[in-house]
């Protein structure tokens, strides 16, 4: 196969899962697709924390047909290692492989070097594994070594240029997320090669650590083990109020680069003042678990809402909507339930589990939408008309969940109303409470 090609099937699958990928996210930026520097050899660099979802998440967003090296394990099953190969993506062996199945990587090198030399595009993940978390892992040293044995094996300077790549969501695996992929200054290996040529090694470590720096510019990186739970709640709790004190608007990307400098901060005051953060990690957990005692989510208390009118507005709205709920729930319930129920309870790694619903949903849905469509053949019998409902009904089913969600949001609403009439004086300590974290916060925060 040619990997260094443009692919026409690669192209239309890429455009049908592209459509899935704007159902599955409310929101996506980008930012930095100008470091995508045409007419020159890539590397791409991602972060890696949520599985299938990551690759996605960078060539879905891009007109690139990158191609991708990942662990040879996966390409055991035969017939799941031709669709990866269709999807180029090639196999590196590694020690846990089996020794004799290195040199195997010699062919993935050779055809890697033949992208770059071609001015393709080449993607890898530094961290070799994902994670699960925001939480980087160590970096390994194959990019460093693929570009510098390219410019090796070339025979000639090909001029590489390694992109690093930050990927975050909002939420790993839930519908609905928030999709921010950010595209870093290109880094060129030729400000490493003749350091490399003196001593190969510690050219190769000083370009690791480059990239692990950019991409660390790129994410939220909750370096805290002992806290990493805690910082997600602090996020959470605060996260609305830290973006207001800088005066921004609230945006995806805004959020996101608040929640950022949120992290960052609580990583540095961790590392100078653990007994602090020992105390505030108290009295974080310590208003979360009411928060959690009355089923009350913390944006309800960020500030104090005329809730019965608000509750009244929105009953109007889902009633007004209940139609579009009816009918992208009938139709789209059952392959969304179904598929939803057999990754919870098949998949044990969280996360994967986004990317098994993504692969099953593509097959799965457009089945279904057939099979209930035909059921209408006696009503409907005009083909055009059938089309238009085959097309609209991922968006109606997009719409149903988002009449769910307005509903969930009423009816946390409503608990923090019922706690306001007959509770009146735990329901002043919740907003007290918050006050005095919200200051504390301030205060140990500063900008």
């Amino acid at each position: 196969m040619k990997y260094e090609k443009w692919s026409l099937g690669y192209a239309i699958l890429k455009k049908y899962v592209q459509i899935f990928d704007w159902v599955i996210h409310n929101k996506v930026v980008v930012t930095g697709k100008v470091n995508l520097i045409k007419n020159k050899p890539l590397v791409l660099a991602p972060n890696h924390q949520n599985a299938l979802s990551d690759p996605l998440a960078v060539l879905l967003h891009t007109k690139l047909q990158p191609v991708w090296l990942a662990r040879a394990d996966i390409f055991n099953n035969e017939i799941v290692a031709s669709v990866l190969r269709f999807l180029k993506i090639m196999p590196v062996y590694r020690l846990r492989d089996g020794k004799d199945n290195l040199t195997k990587n010699d062919e993935t090198f050779d055809t890697s070097i033949r992208v770059l030399e071609n001015k393709g595009v080449l993607a890898l993940f530094p961290e070799a594994a994902h994670s699960g978390k925001r939480q980087m892992l160590p970096h390994k040293k194959a990019i460093p070594r693929i570009v510098f044995m390219a410019n090796e094996k070339a025979g000639k300077n090909i001029d590489i240029h390694i992109v690093p790549v930050g990927i975050y969501y909002s939420d790993y695996w839930k519908f609905n997320r928030n999709l921010v992929v950010n595209f870093g200054k290109p880094i060129a290996v030729n400000d490493y090669f003749e350091a490399y040529k003196n001593n190969e090694n510690e050219a190769i470590i000083s370009l690791k650590q480059r990239i692990n720096d950019e991409i660390r510019q790129l994410i939220i990186d909750i370096q805290s083990t002992k806290y990493y739970n805690d910082y997600e709640i602090i996020r959470e709790i605060y996260g609305s109020q830290f973006l207001k004190r800088q005066k921004l608007r609230k945006t995806v990307l805004n959020r996101f680069k608040s929640d950022q400098l949120l992290i960052n901060k609580l990583n540095a005051l961790e590392e100078k003042n653990p007994e602090e953060m020992d105390k505030l990690i108290l009295e974080v957990r310590k208003f979360h678990s009411k928060l959690d005692d009355y089923q009350i989510k913390s944006w309800l208390v960020e500030q104090q809402y005329n809730n019965l009118l608000k509750i009244a507005f929105n009953n109007i709205k889902l009633i007004l909507t209940l139609p579009i709920f009816i009918i992208g729930f009938v139709f789209n319930a059952i392959p969304f339930i179904t598929i939803d129920k057999v990754v919870r309870r098949k998949i044990k790694d969280k996360a994967f589990w986004a990317s098994f619903f993504l692969v099953l949903g593509l097959i799965a849905f457009p089945v279904v939408y057939i099979i209930e469509l035909s059921l209408f053949e006696y009503w409907i019998d005009n083909n055009w008309i059938k089309l238009a409902m085959f097309i609209s009904l991922p968006v109606f089913g997009k719409l149903a969940f988002k009449w769910y969600i307005l509903f969930r949001k009423t009816v946390g609403r409503g608990h923090l109303l019922e706690l306001q009439f007959f509770n009146r004086k735990e329901y002043y300590n919740i907003y007290r409470e918050k006050d005095l974290l919200y200051r504390k916060l301030d205060q140990l925060l500063t900008l």
